[in-house]
């Protein structure tokens, strides 16, 4: 995809992009500079909801328990 800078230096996120992505009016984008490539970010208006679920299904807890247990022999011996 291809968009063209305006002379006031503006342009338009297409609109395949923001509806893959829910870029509404009023969101924000990240943008980074690595040296060779820009890279966009779209920054969620509340970034805790947008991160809610992510990890299910990883067994976070079971993992900790596990962790801790090791942690707990390790200083007994």
């Amino acid at each position: 995809m291809r968009t063209t800078v305006t002379k006031r230096a503006q342009t338009v996120v297409p609109a395949v992009l923001r509806k893959r992505y829910g870029i509404k009016g009023g969101d924000y984008l990240e943008w980074i500079d690595d040296g060779q490539v820009i890279k966009v970010i779209p920054i969620p208006a509340d970034p805790i909801k947008a991160l809610r679920g992510l990890a299910r299904g990883e067994k976070l807890v079971e993992r900790l328990l596990e962790s801790r247990q090791e942690d707990k022999q390790r200083e007994s011996t």
